[in-house]
């Protein structure tokens, strides 16, 4: 069993870490580590990302019972498992924030509470209040990723230049799927003065072949000890709770 008693070394390692190579700047897998093509022909606002893991089965369903059930124990686990991947200093961090009308319903953010524990690791300022999300605009994973930035036009803004100007500014938020959140809230810090964004994300969401990839270098890490289900791990009941996704 693991220091924070959540799940066992064997099931931790057959998560499926984004070990492979990927682009600096959206985390998307490349061949070589570079720049990736769209991201050299439609440079996103924000300059790095760091993400943990690929956003497939198990690690999804750890997601939706933090977000969805509020299993708050999980929220250590997957800062922690971020924690560990960044390289790069930044002068603060914030979350991506909640329309207030969401928050209200969920009781919590999410994200809030992965940033806090990270601004805590690495001793850093985390600022609260800076940027607000004015737009309750319908909820990406329910949009087309075609639709998803027209979405996020205009959801957030900024209301304390001064803690912003002139420096780099860490993003945190739990999965990057087509990145238009992200991409939104980091256009508005730089309008502000920031200096350079960056985004730290728990999980990045893969194309299909790239799901593939990472599917299959989880399937031949299962230790002994654990079941597939197909190439998946199956996690034990006290690691993975039974989840019926709401909303």
């Amino acid at each position: 069993m693991s220091d924070d008693g959540l799940c066992c070394a064997a099931c931790r390692a057959a998560l499926p870490y984004l070990d492979a190579e990927v682009c600096p700047v959206c985390a998307h897998p490349v061949p070589d580590g570079a720049i990736c093509g769209q991201c050299l022909q439609h440079p996103p606002a924000f300059d790095h990302t760091v993400a943990a893991f690929a956003y497939r089965f198990p690690l999804d369903q750890l997601v939706k019972a933090l977000k969805f059930r509020e299993h708050l124990i999980l929220v250590n686990f997957l800062a922690d498992a971020l924690a560990a991947r960044i390289r790069q200093g930044t002068d603060a961090v914030m979350a991506l924030p909640l329309h207030p009308l969401r928050l209200r319903n969920r009781g919590f953010n999410q994200s809030q509470l992965l940033a806090a524990r990270i601004a805590q690791q690495f001793k850093l300022p985390l600022l609260t209040g800076c940027v607000e999300r004015v737009r309750d605009t319908p909820p990406q994973s329910s949009l087309p990723w075609q639709a998803r930035a027209k979405n996020m036009r205009s959801a957030f803004a900024v209301t304390c230049d001064r803690e912003i100007q002139g420096k780099h500014i860490a993003i945190v938020d739990d999965v990057m799927t087509s990145g238009a959140s992200l991409n939104a809230m980091a256009k508005g810090l730089k309008q502000a003065g920031a200096r350079e964004v960056s985004a730290w994300v728990v999980a990045r969401t893969l194309p299909h072949a790239d799901q593939t990839s990472v599917r299959q270098q989880t399937a031949r890490s299962t230790p002994s000890g654990c079941t597939r289900k197909g190439q998946a791990v199956v996690a034990s009941k006290r690691f993975l709770p039974p989840l019926g996704v709401r909303g």
